[in-house]
């Protein structure tokens, strides 16, 4: 009878206990859904004023941490102290050097745009501004249309690369229109600056995964991997998937799988997904210069090469004609669309010719899709920021949320231990 009574308690508290495991879990299933609804409605067009302070609040946050970094570290904060105290004063003192500076000033300005224009194109885990289509792909569009029109690529510097004017006509007739492989030398610096740039923004993921792996913290590069997990098990499953989640099983794959070539294969082409890669180069603990390397091959030589390419053809003299002679044929709005873009191109070979013509305008249909592109610019900007704003408030949200939860788990734990 003892052994039975035993028994039957010993059940009794297993399943007691396996009761309370499975409300616990299903209490945090519920606190994840309920956090997971919050954090999609901490955006500026539902929540302006939450959003907003939330922002604030991570901000906030970010600086106070920032700080108390650089203090621990008063050495190098010293040293970049008198660092930047001394080329100030080499700045402002004049004499010989003045020159040297006036050159590093224009070329340091030069390299330092381009290449916050790639950083900023890669940073933000996909909401990245998109300078490529903004600012140096209209670039090199500008400078292969100039080619054509004044069958040079000398262009006078200043005002190049800032503004772009046809050399002096004299000697004109021993001009030839330049070939595809010297446009593409032409734009070479501020293309490998550019993919530099995007390479350089990969890292951010990369140096987060890694220290959330060697430290053993679980941040939410541990949950995008975790969600590769349950991606990989509905694979298994023979459930269907996205083609986004089958383009993540892919990348994840080819990086652990094939190592630098699988990374330089993924940093080569145009890839939404790479952030991916870097998340998990980092939870695997690949070497930085492996993944770097890779990745700035991939994206300042092999990929800016084929995207050089793809613009170069595509706004090469002929087939700009062609492509304004087809809007032409459109039913209906052909003509009123073929207007605009025959007055900016138009406009532009005008501008190029603008030391030997007096004319500095060119027609008011161009200045048109002019505008208009000016416009698209600065909503892709708004946009931007306006996502990096969400962004930090859903981080701030997040982290909140944890700590609270980690709180009450301690006071849980607590009182348990005093009961």
């Amino acid at each position: 009878m003892k052994k039975m009574n035993s028994g039957s308690l010993n059940s009794n508290i297993t399943s007691n206990r396996n009761g309370k495991n499975n409300n616990i879990a299903v209490s945090q299933k519920n606190d994840n859904k309920k956090l997971a609804k919050e954090i999609k409605s901490l955006v500026l067009w539902k929540s302006p004023l939450k959003t907003l302070k939330y922002a604030s609040l991570e901000i906030i946050y970010l600086l106070k941490t920032n700080v108390n970094r650089l203090l621990h570290r008063r050495a190098q904060l010293t040293a970049l102290l008198i660092l930047l105290c001394s080329l100030a004063i080499a700045f402002y003192i004049p004499g010989q050097h003045q020159q040297l500076i006036d050159y590093f000033k224009n070329k340091g300005f030069f390299a330092v745009y381009w290449l916050g224009l790639g950083i900023l194109s890669s940073v933000g885990l996909g909401t990245g501004l998109h300078t490529f289509l903004l600012y140096l792909g209209p670039h090199i569009a500008s400078v292969t249309l100039a080619a054509y029109e004044c069958s040079s690529l000398n262009f006078p510097e200043p005002p190049y690369p800032n503004e772009i004017l046809c050399p002096d006509e004299n000697g004109s007739a021993h001009l030839t229109v330049p070939s595809l492989w010297s446009i593409m030398a032409k734009v070479r610096y501020e293309a490998f600056l550019w993919g530099a740039g995007t390479a350089l923004g990969e890292l951010p993921p990369y140096f987060m995964a890694k220290a959330a792996r060697l430290s053993g913290n679980n941040t939410d590069e541990i949950e995008n991997l975790q969600e590769l997990e349950k991606l990989q098990k509905r694979k298994e499953k023979g459930e269907k998937l996205s083609l986004f989640d089958k383009g993540k099983l892919m990348m994840e794959d080819i990086v652990e799988r094939v190592g630098f070539f699988g990374i330089l294969l993924c940093a080569s082409i145009p890839n939404p997904l790479f952030d991916l890669a870097g998340i998990t180069c980092g939870h695997f603990l690949v070497p930085f210069w492996k993944f770097f390397g890779a990745t700035l091959i991939g994206k300042a030589v092999i990929k800016m090469h084929i995207q050089k390419i793809f613009v170069i053809i595509s706004f090469n003299e002929n087939l700009v004609d062609k492509f304004i002679d087809i809007l032409a044929r459109i039913p209906l709005i052909g003509v009123r669309l073929q207007k605009p873009f025959k007055g900016f191109f138009e406009g532009q070979k005008q501008r190029l010719h603008r030391n030997n013509h007096k004319q500095s305008k060119g027609p008011s249909d161009g200045n048109l899709l002019a505008s208009v592109f000016e416009y698209f610019v600065f909503a892709m900007i708004c946009y931007f920021i306006v996502s990096i704003v969400n962004t930090f408030a859903q981080s701030c949200c997040k982290r909140m949320r944890k700590q609270q939860s980690n709180s009450t788990a301690t006071d849980a734990g607590s009182n348990k231990k005093e009961s």
